[in-house]
């Protein structure tokens, strides 16, 4: 009950973002779309191009016309010397809005072209222009049917919005997105139940409005335009209050997370340190490797942790190998010189991709390295997380060793786990910082040729934040104070199927234990 109030407690802020973002969404699918309308009433031509180009847009999932756009707003930045964001709200509308149109677009083509040729005949007989019948006899008879295409627009347009979590936009997805990861429910629960009470109550008003205009009824349409005004004034307070503050004006950071469990707990071990030091923290959670250090880049967020294996072959496009400190060195004066950031110091463990097999079939199998699975590679389902079949690394094991998988699935992390448990995947691409690993009992095989890199978890700080000496001092704890037992620890201590923690408690818990390890070792300064 403790862990699903904590999940509402979030819900507030977030919603007030959400609303921002759907209803500007749907504000401009509004303006493109209804003199889209009108024009295409008039021109054959013009309707099949307007509603053939919106409905091919339906065919592309929400979550990939969302990351379509990165690119191309990176693009459109590098030439417009970053005075656009790729990231976040920017790209969200964008992708919102062409999703909305279509069910807009369709419904006022529809009722427009629906109506009796000889009403307009009629008009044209009393010798009203076009915009007068328009305006008079037009648009009245086709805004029931107009209405009930925004009111499917707006239903998609604010469940569509939760996926703007994952390019840095901040929504009710934060709680669904998190919630699924760390397999905490209640926060999937909230979430969800935010969204559709919103969706609801939106729809319920939209549909005072299309009955108050199908029947002439002015008052119904006054009272819910009143109450749309009400209710839209309630879900922006929050935001309000928030970025205006409460008398005492703090400094604000945005901390930036991945997602899966550890980046979570990492961004509050983050977040906590820095709201000790009088900073004002909020959070930007789930988003995907490239977009995550774009939002850095780009001033986005201001301090997230990425490990070094992904900056030197996702980001600096390098396959040779190194030594992890050397790595370390060069992926520190690489992000200084072509982005302005800063390395803000090793926090002392690696999280690498690890290749795991269950306990019984490494033992009837004789498996101890990917040498091994070579041999069997044939009869085996391989599990991934959603990103390592397309990354670099992937290429470099399959070079290192012929494997030939039977089949290849793509799994959320936290499910991925569940997978090779279950026997849905015989081999897993597992991270070895995951207490999952030991609960069970999985058998983690050697990697004899160094394919994979080495992943040390690395604090990356903005360029705005690359010399702020108060913002870093508050960080420097963290610097080559985390073991990998530690880290194993607190991620069980949220991924655990009983007494399960959420991602801020087991930050507590690790800051504890990071000050506890400082005060028996000499301090570590950043460098």
């Amino acid at each position: 009950m403790s862990t699903l109030l904590t999940g509402f407690e979030r819900v507030p802020a977030l919603l007030s973002e959400h609303v921002q973002l759907s209803l500007s969404a749907l504000g401009l699918a509004l303006l493109i779309a209804l003199p889209t309308a009108i024009w295409a009433m008039r021109s054959r031509r013009v309707a099949q191009i307007a509603l053939g180009l919106a409905s091919l847009i339906q065919t592309i999932p929400a979550l990939a016309l969302l990351a379509l756009f990165f690119p191309i707003l990176l693009a459109v930045a590098a030439m417009l010397g970053d005075r656009i964001s790729p990231l976040g709200f920017l790209p969200s509308l964008l992708a919102l809005t062409l999703y909305a149109l279509l069910p807009i677009l369709r419904n006022a083509v529809t009722g427009l072209k629906g109506i009796d040729p000889a009403l307009g005949e009629a008009a044209d007989a009393l010798g009203m222009t076009g915009w007068q019948k328009l305006r008079v006899v037009e648009a009245p008879l086709a805004a029931p049917m107009i209405m009930a295409g925004i009111r499917t627009a707006a239903v998609w347009t604010i469940g569509a919005a939760t996926l703007s979590t994952t390019v840095g936009q901040p929504s009710l997805g934060d709680l669904i997105f998190a919630g699924l990861q760390t397999q905490n429910w209640s926060l999937v629960l909230a979430g969800c139940i935010a969204a559709a009470g919103l969706a609801m109550l939106v729809d319920a008003l939209l549909g005072m409005v299309e009955t108050g205009l199908a029947r002439r009824q002015p008052l119904r349409i006054r009272l819910a335009g009143a109450l749309m005004v009400m209710g839209l004034a309630a879900a922006l307070m929050p935001g309000t209050i928030m970025r205006q503050g409460t008398g005492e004006q703090r400094e604000t950071v945005i901390v930036g997370a991945k997602r899966f469990t550890e980046q979570f707990i990492l961004a509050r071990v983050i977040g906590q340190r820095l709201e000790d030091a009088g900073y004002r923290v909020e959070y930007r959670e789930g988003m995907g490797s490239a977009v995550v250090f774009g939002a850095l880049t780009n001033g986005d967020i201001d301090v997230y942790v990425d490990y070094s294996g992904t900056i030197w072959t996702n980001a600096m496009k390098r396959t040779d190998p190194v030594s992890r400190p050397d790595m370390i060195d060069a992926i520190g004066k690489w992000v200084a010189t072509e982005h302005g950031a800063r390395l803000a110091g090793a926090l002392g463990f690696e999280n690498t991709y690890a290749f795991a097999v269950r306990e019984a079939d490494a033992k009837r199998l004789n498996l101890r390295t990917l040498d091994d699975v070579v041999r069997v590679s044939p009869d085996f389902t391989f599990g991934t997380d959603v990103e390592f079949l397309e990354r670099p690394e992937w290429q470099m094991v399959q070079n290192a060793y012929p494997l030939r998988f039977k089949a290849e699935r793509a799994f959320e992390p936290t499910f991925m786990y569940r997978a090779l448990a279950s026997g849905q995947a015989d081999i897993i691409s597992a991270f070895s910082s995951d207490g999952r690993i030991a609960a069970n009992r999985f058998v983690v095989l050697e990697d004899p040729a160094g394919a994979i890199p080495g992943y040390d978890a690395i604090l990356l700080a903005s360029p705005r934040r690359s010399g702020d000496e108060r913002f870093l001092r508050a960080l420097q704890p963290l610097a080559g104070s985390i073991s990998v037992e530690m880290m194993r620890e607190a991620n069980y201590r949220v991924d655990r199927p009983r007494n399960k923690q959420t991602s801020i408690a087991a930050a507590r818990w690790l800051n504890r234990q990071i000050d506890t390890a400082r005060s028996n070792t000499p301090h570590k300064d950043i460098p």
